[in-house]
């Protein structure tokens, strides 16, 4: 245990040091040394439930929206359908409604034919005045029932808009049953498996993005005149006997805060060196891993 602990230090200070010699600008050498970090998401559950389908694995692809895994949505389809049972009944009543208040107009507008007839009756004294009221007093009636009508059918309209909501809460909830992914990643962890009880919140996979991956250096104040976003620059990795492999990498973000060298540095001459944090975006070929040192040169 004690050997990996001293082999561990002993790495973290020949990067240190590397770090500090590539600060020099000397011809040939990078100007900047660090290690590679990839977009890293992890997905959790958001409803309860029994996974009943959980197909990915680790290592594999997913694109963007895949179905990583399906939680059982047996009950929440269940009363969706007692929902919509229920909506259906109240649009029902309001049909009644409608319908009735379709009989009562057509009353009306035969009363009112006769009230225009009885009008000009009562001009030639044919009829009564008591029985023009009569049938003024029997429109008033129906068109009291059909506003009393219209406002059972605004309650009603209230019940369908509070099943609506209830129905839009379901169908949210079965839509989260199915987890996608949130990037086109691969696979790091899987922390489930099919056939689980699964609580909300609970971590299902770890994804991460390494066809997009970032490089974070650091460089002296003297360079950082040289270094801004969206600047363009070299990034280097090992490649065995070859030497380096190079790619394209364009600058991300560029710390506006120094920092002092690493405090593994004790000496009183290095520990007054500020360096600034810098992140640069690499297309990655499948070459890079997440961890491996590399270098850029701007």
């Amino acid at each position: 245990m004690k050997t990996s602990v001293n082999m561990k230090t002993r790495t973290m200070i020949i990067l240190a040091l590397a770090l500090l010699a590539g600060c020099t600008g000397k011809n040939g050498e990078a100007d900047g040394y660090g290690t590679f970090e990839s977009t890293e998401v992890t997905v959790s559950a958001e409803t309860s439930g029994k996974i009943v389908s959980f197909p990915v694995r680790k290592g594999m692809e997913v694109s963007h929206g895949s179905e990583i895994a399906l939680i059982d949505t047996t009950l929440l389809h269940l009363q969706a359908a007692e929902i919509e049972a229920a909506m259906k009944s109240v649009q029902t009543r309001i049909s009644s409604v409608n319908a009735q208040n379709g009989i009562l107009q057509q009353q009306i507008e035969n009363i009112r034919i006769n009230i225009t007839r009885t009008a000009n009756m009562l001009k030639e004294d044919a009829a009564t005045r008591k029985q023009y009221d009569d049938l003024t007093g029997q429109v008033a009636v129906l068109e009291k029932q059909i506003s009393a009508n219209n406002v059972q059918k605004l309650s009603v309209a209230a019940e369908m808009g509070v099943y609506e909501s209830k129905k839009a809460t379901l169908n949210e909830q079965i839509q989260r049953c199915r987890v996608v992914s949130p990037l086109q990643g691969s696979i790091l962890e899987k922390y489930a498996e099919e056939g689980e009880l699964m609580v909300t919140g609970k971590p299902l996979v770890k994804i991460a993005d390494l066809r997009n991956m970032k490089l974070k250096v650091y460089v002296s104040g003297a360079q950082l005149s040289s270094v801004h976003i969206g600047g363009e620059c070299t990034v280097r990795i090992d490649d065995g006997a070859k030497g380096f492999k190079s790619y394209p990498g364009k600058v991300s973000e560029v710390s506006d805060k120094a920092e002092f060298t690493p405090k593994i540095i004790q000496t009183k001459e290095e520990r007054v060196i500020l360096v600034y944090a810098v992140t640069i975006g690499v297309q990655n070929d499948g070459s890079i891993k997440a961890g491996m040192p590399g270098e850029a040169i701007f």
